[in-house]
């Protein structure tokens, strides 16, 4: 489990688990927000990302979100679209440089929401790791 602690090696479980991090996100927080989603601990390694769209955005031309961390804002996905409800999975995962890192990582997701102002819009990033070489 993250402790949000930039280098803690996290909880550790008697059993291998998957870990996550997670964060709401809405229309009503701005045009261009970016959510800290969390620090990932040291030798984590990043395997799944998304977002959960539960409103749909509703902005005039772009509803998009990207995930990353903060050194790559869009290392784990670009541009996923949060104009439907549903499951948007991570596009770059399988050719990203930032799934591992000896170090914590934080972890950030951006929206871009662009053109007539939206008025709906909610849902929930996230991000699941393992821990390696426990």
């Amino acid at each position: 489990m993250p402790t949000d602690t930039a280098g803690d090696a996290g909880q550790q479980y008697h059993t291998n688990q998957i870990m996550y991090l997670a964060k709401s996100i809405s229309w009503a927080d701005g045009n261009a927000k970016v959510y800290t989603l969390g620090v990932l601990p040291p030798r984590a390694a990043v395997i799944r990302a998304g977002v959960v769209v539960t409103t749909a955005f509703n902005s005039g031309t772009n509803n998009f979100l990207d995930i990353g961390t903060s050194g790559d804002d869009d290392g784990f996905a670009t541009d996923l679209a949060l104009g439907t409800v549903g499951i948007i999975v991570a596009d770059e995962l399988a050719t990203t440089n930032d799934a591992y890192s000896t170090s914590a990582s934080t972890i950030i997701a951006t929206t871009s929401l662009t053109g007539t102002q939206a008025t709906t819009g909610a849902g929930i990033a996230w991000v699941e790791y393992i821990i390696a070489d426990r």
